[in-house]
Formats: C-alpha cells, structure tokens, sequence
C-alpha cells in the first residue's frame, strides 16, 4: 500500500497506527487504491471504530468510539458529542475569565 500511494513504509504504518492526521488528497488516493468512492471509506458499521478530536492549542479532548448502526447508539453518541463540545465550551469561557483576572491583578 505505501508503495501505491507513494509513501515510505513508516509514513503509511504511522497512518494505519493513527498517529498522524490523514489530509483529505491522502484519503482520495487511498480509495482509488482500493477502487472505492472516498465516501465508501468513511462508512460505518458495526465493525467500525473512529476517534473524536478536539485540539484548540493546549487543551485536547479525544474520545473513541464504536459504531452501532442502531438508532439508539447513534442518540448516545450524539449526545456524548453534544456534551464534549458543551464542556469544551465551558472551558475555554473559564480560561478566558480567568485570564482576565489575570490582567487585571497585574494591574
């Protein structure tokens, strides 16, 4: 596979390992090697396991996940997002207040 795609044997094993970001062309490639629709790489089934990541700088949230193709999984999993991003949101408002109080003792 590294090879079809151009790649060295590391750089390819370190996509496989989910150690590195994959750019959307590096995916588009992928599936003209396997002669699929990029789309088809991205479906999801039972069988399948994806991370969620945030990362805005020093903080990063990452969460792993098991798709089920079952209704209810997906309200689970929609609301584990929604709470992630809430609670990211809660943060970032926090450190940005406390940052201002910051400046403002400096004062």
């Amino acid at each position: 596979m590294a090879d079809k795609l151009g790649m060295s044997l590391n750089g390819y094993g370190s996509i496989e390992r989910g150690e590195t970001d994959v750019q959307l062309s590096r995916l588009e490639n992928i599936a003209r090697v396997f002669e699929i629709k990029l789309l088809e790489l991205f479906y999801l089934n039972e069988k399948n396991v994806f991370n969620l990541t945030h990362n805005n700088g020093e903080n990063s949230i990452q969460n792993q996940y098991c798709y089920n193709s079952s209704s209810e999984a997906e309200k689970n999993l929609t609301h584990k997002l929604d709470k992630a991003i809430l609670q990211n949101e809660k943060y970032e408002k926090e450190i940005s207040y406390l940052k201002e109080i910051i400046e403002l003792t400096k004062k």
